[in-house]
Formats: C-alpha cells, sequence, structure tokens
C-alpha cells in the first residue's frame, strides 16, 4: 500500500516520503477500508511533521480523515462493499490514518457514507465540516437562531471557518467573517459573509472586561485574545463555540460576560463525538448543513504535493480546504 510515511531518526530528525510499505503494518481493526479520498488539516500537518503533542509511535502515517470501500468486515452493519467515511478519534495521531491506500479501523468509528454525498464530496466537508456542523448545532441547542443577531466566524479563511460561513449563511443567519487575510475579504463576502472584520477590530479593547454586545454568538477555530473579545462581545444569553487554539490555548479574562450577561462558552470536541451523534450529524451535511458549490476553494492533492503544503499550512499561508486523492480512478 502506498502512504506517506512519518519517520524518526535516532538523531530525532523527521523524514518524510511517499513509500510502499506491507498490509501487515496496519494495526487490528473491525474494517479494512480501500481509501479513494482524505483530506489535510492543521493536527494533520503537526503529524506529519512528528510533532510530539499529535504523534506517539513512529514510524506514523497521518491522515485524521478518510473515505473508501469497505474490503473486509467483522461487523455486519457495514458488509464488503459498502462505503465509508472515517474521521477523528485516533486516525491520524495514534492510530495509522488516512494518507494511505488501505486503513484498518473499529467499525465504531466508520459511519456510512450518506447517499447523497460523493466520496470526494465527504472530503471536501471532513473534520473541518464536522467540526463546523457540530459548532452550528451547538448555537441551536443554546437558543442563538438566525433571528437572534450576528453571528462571528475567526478564522474566517481557514477550512473549518469557511465551512462554517456558507452552512450559517444557508440556514439564514447573518454571518461577520473574521479574518487577517484582506486579499480574502472578496471571497468571504461572496460567500455570504455580510461584514469582515480584522482581528484588531474584533479584539477593540483588550482592558475592558466588556465589550459593547453586538454579537448573539460566535464560532471561534483561533482560540487567545479572539475567543476573549468574543465573549466579551455576546449578547445576552449569547453563546461561542470554541474548536481550535491556532493562536493561543489560553483563556485569560474576567467572569464578567458568564455571570452579568449569562454568555454561554461550548466547546467543541469532534474527535471523540459519539457514533450516533456523528451519523446525525453527517446526514445533516449531506442535507440542509451542505454548502452550495461545495468544491469551491477546494484544492486536490497527490501524496508527493503533501510536504509542500504541510508547510505552507503550518506557516499560515493556506486557505480554504485541501483534500488528498489516493485512488486515480475516483
Amino acid at each position: 500500500m502506498r502512504c506517506f510515511l512519518v519517520e524518526q531518526d535516532s538523531d530525532m530528525t523527521i523524514r518524510q516520503s511517499v513509500t510502499d510499505q506491507p498490509v501487515e503494518l496496519l494495526p487490528e481493526g473491525d474494517l479494512l477500508v480501500q481509501v479513494s479520498w482524505s483530506s489535510l488539516n492543521y493536527k494533520d500537518a503537526l503529524a506529519a511533521t512528528g510533532h510530539p503533542g499529535v504523534v506517539r509511535d513512529f514510524p506514523h502515517v497521518p491522515g485524521i480523515d478518510a473515505v473508501g470501500k469497505v474490503l473486509e468486515s467483522q461487523d455486519p452493519s457495514l458488509p464488503t462493499g459498502s462505503q465509508v467515511v472515517v474521521t477523528g478519534h485516533d486516525m491520524g495521531s495514534s492510530r495509522w490514518g488516512g494518507w494511505s491506500e488501505l486503513i484498518r479501523v473499529p467499525a465504531s468509528w466508520a459511519v456510512p457514507l450518506p447517499e447523497s454525498l460523493s466520496a470526494r464530496e465527504s472530503m471536501e466537508l471532513g473534520t473541518a465540516g464536522f467540526t463546523a456542523a457540530q459548532c452550528i448545532q451547538a448555537l441551536e441547542l443554546n437558543d442563538v437562531l438566525p433571528s437572534s443577531g450576528p453571528i462571528a466566524v475567526t478564522g474566517a479563511s481557514g477550512g473549518v471557518g469557511s465551512l462554517a460561513i456558507r452552512m450559517l449563511v444557508g440556514l439564514g443567519y447573518e454571518v461577520i467573517a473574521v479574518s487577517r487575510k484582506a486579499e480574502m475579504t472578496e471571497q468571504l463576502q461572496a460567500w455570504g459573509a455580510s461584514e469582515c472584520w480584522t482581528p484588531e477590530k474584533l479584539v477593540d479593547k483588550p482592558d475592558r472586561p466588556l465589550l459593547k454586545a453586538d454579537l448573539a454568538g460566535a464560532i471561534d477555530t483561533v482560540g487567545g485574545d479572539a475567543l476573549v473579545a468574543l465573549l466579551r462581545r455576546c449578547q445576552q444569553r449569547g453563546c461561542v463555540a470554541a474548536c481550535g487554539m491556532a493562536a493561543s490555548d489560553k483563556l485569560e479574562m474576567t467572569v464578567f460576560p458568564f455571570i452579568l450577561r449569562g454568555v454561554r462558552l461550548a466547546g467543541i470536541d469532534s474527535a471523540m463525538t459519539p457514533a450516533e451523534i456523528r451519523k446525525q450529524i453527517w446526514q445533516r451535511l449531506a442535507g440542509e448543513l451542505k454548502p452550495a458549490k461545495l468544491d469551491e476553494g477546494v484544492q486536490v492533492l497527490e501524496l508527493e504535493q503533501l510536504e509542500q503544503i504541510v508547510d505552507q499550512m503550518l506557516s499560515g499561508t493556506t486557505s480554504g480546504r485541501s483534500i488528498v486523492r489516493l485512488d486515480s480512478g475516483e
């Protein structure tokens, strides 16, 4: 099986290569899946560089997303020949991931590919789309609805942010896109953002415990000062869904937004979502949450191109989604 292999030498040097490896190296699992598509996420970029917070053992294959055909199955609900989507859990971190022609995973990790999604579309969504959908669900569960007011989305040009904007707009929300990439303004507006803010405009007066309550809620993909500002800007009983920490993993603020405005902070953990909820979200992604022109802003990569794009992602120069083609016939 061809795969993108990450190895560590005795001197701790990380090496990356596209290579053929024996199937016997795959871990045990209920399903053997022939992967047709995977994707590139920030966590994958960290794994590809051997980040110790993501990769525990070497050699390693990144890829937290995969879709493909079941070749062998020990679960009658996912028979041989069926198409499945696998995202999250330990795949691509402590377990060999989707940047491989074959994967072996527990059946509980796999979701049947919805009929109204193609294999490619499922990876154009991938963990990014799944996370964006979870964030929207968190807003809905906290009664933040289209009629409540504007929703801010940080990291708006990234995978989660760009998909969240398009999903929210499709549901009728007013969306404010927050991005440091001025060159993305026109595209963000084309996706339906009513306004585009810089991070500096969002943070505004960082010394104040509360800011003008001009947001009904938010989806935050970056953490740090941006997350603090979103919480300070939320109106009474607003909600912020937090799913990332690319800027910072710290939350330095007072409790005023929580106890004076009743603001709620919803943490989003997409990797370990229970199976039944995972199936429900994928059905929504195949239906009302599926953005129009899903392939806009999507870059198709071969395994050999990943090393270069990983470096660009870690330096913050990528935007939109990147998917990885494993099966040339798909």
